[in-house]
C-alpha cells in the first residue's frame, strides 16, 4: 500500500493514501477528539468537535472525513483550534438538558467528559429558546429523551447501516432537527426489535434502558419471596470492565461472589440452561433432518433476533427452533422441578436475571413463557443495571474472593458458556449432534470454522455420511442478507445460528458502554469472547450432554429430550407480526 508523508504537530508522519486526518493522527500516537464518528458507520463530520488546522486550507477541516495529501501539514492543538472545540462544546450545551446530577451517565458521559477535557466553565452562554420533548418511554426495553439528545446521529447509523432496521431517523429541519420514528411514533409503536445497539453507541444519557433494579430490592426486602438469580454467560466476559478493569477481563468469580452479599437466596448459571437448550434443540434438528422437517432449523436464543423475523421474515417463523431461550428454560425449571425439590409454591419464587440483552426486557412479557402459570422471569436487568447495584450495595468488586456458583442449576459445561459469542451455539450443537448422530465421541470438540466476529460464517460438515450445511451470522443487517439469499434459492442450509448483536451476546445492548474512541480502535467483541472460549477450554466437561445435572433433571423431571413434558416446560411459540405493528 502506498504511504503519504505528512506532518502533524511538526512531527513527520507516514500514513496509508487514502485515510483521513483522523486516522493518519492515531498513527503518529495523537488522539482527536470525536463525538458523530463510529468508524465504518457514521463517517459525516457533523459535529465538529475533531477539527483541526491545514497548512493552506481557509478554514478548520473535520478531521474525521478529511483525507490527507502528499506533504500536508496538520496542526490539532492550536489555540484556534482549542477555542473552537469549546465553542462548540457550549453551542451544543445551549439545548442540552444539563441534569447531569441525576442522568444515568454521569460519570460515564463523552459530552461530560469533553466539556471537562476543554475547560467549558460557561455552560450557559449561549443559551436561548429551547425545543421541548416528551420523554418516550413505549418501549419495553427502553426509554428516549431528546432534550438530552446532540444529533450525533450514531443511533440512526447503526439501526440503519448494522441493524438494517432504521426505525429511527432525523424528523424536521434546521433547528427542530430531533431523532424520532416515522410520524412521531413512539418506539413501540414501531417495529424496532429492543436490540439496544442504540443504546450502546449513544454518548449521552438521550438513551438508556429502563432500570429495574428498584424492582429487584424491592422484591429482596420481601421475606414472603424466595429471589433467585441467574446470569447469562456473557455478563461475566463484560462486567469487571465496569469497575476499572481491562476489556477482556473474566468477572464470573467476584461477579457470583457480589450477587450472594447483594443478597440473593441463590445464584445460579443460566449455563445450566444453555446446555438444557442444546438437549432439545440439538434433538430438534436431528428429528427435522432425519424425520423431514422443516429445515433450516434457525436457532432461538437471541431475542431481539426473534423479534426481528417476526417483523421482517415473518413466513420463517416456522423455521425458528421452538425452544425457548436459555434465560427462559432456566425460569421455567426454576419454578417447576427447582419448586418442587424445594417445596416452594412457584408464585413465591421470583426469578431475577442479569443478561447482556436489553432484548430481555421485553422477552419477558412474551406470551407462552410461563410454565408453571406464572411468567418464566420476573425481572431482567444488564450487565450496566447490575454494577448500579453493586455500587449502590457498597460492595467493593475488585476486592471480592472467587465463588462458584449455586448447585445442581449451576453446573454447566464449556459449551454452554461459549454461547455468548457469535458461533458459540452452533458449536455447542455440533458437539451434540455430531457424537449423537455418529455414535462416536469427537476427536476434537473445537468447530473453529463457525468462530470469529466475520458477520457471516458457513461451512458444510459430513457427518455419519450426510452432509451438514451450516451458518452462523451476526447483526442483523447480516442476517437479512443471509435470509434473503435461502428466501431467493441462492443458498441452501440446514442449520443456522443468528444473533442479534452484532459478535452476539458479548456485544449485547446492555454490555458496559465503551466511548467511541475505543470502540473505534479496539476489538471489543473478539476481547470479550476470548474470556468465553478460554472458559470452554478450561472446564472439565465442554459437551453439553456430558453435563451431570442435565442427566439427572431428565432422568427426574423431563424423561427425554423432546419428550412431551419438555416441550410443555421448555419450548415456546411466535407470533407473525409483519412491518409497523
Amino acid at each position: 500500500m502506498e504511504n503519504l508523508n505528512i506532518k502533524i504537530n511538526g512531527v513527520a508522519v507516514s500514513a496509508p493514501k487514502g485515510s483521513t486526518i483522523l486516522e493518519a493522527a492515531r498513527i503518529a500516537g495523537v488522539e482527536i477528539p470525536t463525538l458523530c464518528y463510529l468508524k465504518d458507520i457514521n463517517e459525516i463530520g457533523a459535529c465538529r468537535i475533531c477539527v483541526v488546522e491545514v497548512k493552506g486550507a481557509r478554514s478548520l477541516v473535520a478531521s474525521c472525513v478529511y483525507p490527507i495529501f502528499e506533504g500536508m501539514e496538520i496542526f490539532t492543538n492550536t489555540p484556534r483550534v482549542l477555542e473552537s472545540r469549546k465553542q462548540t462544546l457550549q453551542l451544543i450545551l445551549s439545548t442540552h438538558k444539563r441534569a447531569c446530577l441525576s442522568c444515568v451517565r454521569s460519570g460515564d458521559c463523552e459530552l461530560q467528559r469533553l466539556c471537562k477535557e476543554f475547560r467549558v466553565d460557561d455552560e450557559g452562554l449561549y443559551d436561548g429558546s429551547r425545543n421541548k420533548y416528551e420523554i418516550d418511554d413505549s418501549a419495553a426495553h427502553m426509554y428516549r429523551d431528546n432534550s438530552k439528545c446532540i444529533v450525533c446521529r450514531r443511533c440512526t447509523a447503526v439501526c440503519e447501516k448494522v441493524q438494517g432496521i432504521g426505525v429511527i431517523g432525523a424528523n424536521e429541519r434546521g433547528f427542530i432537527t430531533n431523532i424520532g420514528s416515522a410520524f412521531e411514533d413512539g418506539l413501540g409503536e414501531t417495529s424496532c426489535v429492543s436490540c439496544g445497539q442504540c443504546i450502546a453507541v449513544c454518548p449521552t444519557g438521550a438513551i438508556s434502558e429502563k432500570d429495574n433494579t428498584a424492582d429487584v430490592w424491592a422484591a429482596l426486602a420481601d421475606s414472603s419471596k424466595h429471589v433467585i438469580v441467574q446470569t447469562a454467560p456473557a455478563v461475566r466476559s463484560a462486567i469487571a470492565e465496569e469497575f476499572g478493569n481491562a476489556i477482556g477481563t473474566n468477572g464470573e468469580g467476584k461477579m457470583v461472589a457480589a450477587l450472594r452479599r447483594i443478597g440473593f437466596a441463590k445464584v445460579f448459571d443460566t449455563d445450566f440452561a444453555a446446555d438444557l437448550t442444546i438437549m432439545e434443540e440439538a434433538t430438534e434438528f436431528l428429528d427435522r433432518v432425519q424425520n423431514g422437517g422443516k429445515l433450516p432449523l434457525i436457532t432461538s436464543c437471541s431475542p431481539g433476533w426473534i423479534k426481528y423475523c417476526e417483523h421482517y421474515f415473518p413466513e420463517m417463523t416456522e423455521n425458528l427452533s421452538s425452544c425457548k431461550s436459555p434465560m427462559q428454560m432456566f425460569g421455567a425449571i426454576a419454578k417447576t422441578y427447582y419448586a418442587e425439590k424445594m417445596g416452594i409454591d412457584p408464585k413465591d419464587i421470583v426469578m431475577v436475571a442479569v443478561m447482556p440483552c436489553t432484548a430481555k426486557k421485553f422477552e419477558i412479557g412474551r406470551d407462552d413463557e410461563d410454565a408453571a402459570g406464572v411468567p418464566d422471569v420476573d425481572i431482567s436487568i444488564t450487565t450496566r443495571e447490575l454494577a448500579r447495584m453493586i455500587r449502590q450495595a457498597g460492595i467493593k468488586f475488585n476486592d471480592l474472593p472467587e465463588e462458584t456458583f449455586d448447585n445442581p442449576l449451576g453446573e454447566s459445561t464449556g459449551a454452554a458458556v461459549i454461547f455468548g459469542a457469535t458461533g458459540g451455539v452452533m458449536e455447542a450443537a455440533l458437539r451434540t449432534a455430531v457424537e449423537t448422530l455418529t455414535g462416536e465421541e469427537l476427536p476434537s470438540v473445537d468447530f473453529v470454522d463457525v468462530r470469529g466476529t466475520a458477520g457471516i460464517k458457513t461451512k458444510t460438515y459430513n457427518v455419519a455420511g450426510m452432509d451438514i450445511k451450516v451458518a452462523v451470522a451476526s447483526g442483523l443487517a447480516n442476517a437479512k442478507e443471509l435470509l434473503n439469499k435461502v428466501k431467493n434459492g441462492e443458498e441452501s442450509y440446514d442449520f443456522i445460528e443468528i444473533m442479534g448483536c452484532p459478535g452476539g451476546c458479548v456485544n449485547g445492548g446492555g454490555q458496559p458502554q465503551q466511548p467511541a474512541s475505543v470502540r473505534n480502535t479496539t476489538d471489543i467483541r473478539a476481547l470479550r469472547a476470548s474470556v468465553l472460549y478460554n472458559l470452554d477450554e478450561s472446564m472439565p466437561l465442554r459437551k453439553s450432554h456430558n453435563n451431570p445435572s442435565i442427566k439427572k433433571l431428565y432422568e427426574e423431571y423431563l424423561e427425554k429430550p423432546g419428550s412431551h413434558k419438555a416441550h410443555e416446560i421448555l419450548h415456546t411459540s411466535y407470533v407473525k407480526r409483519g412491518l409497523y405493528k
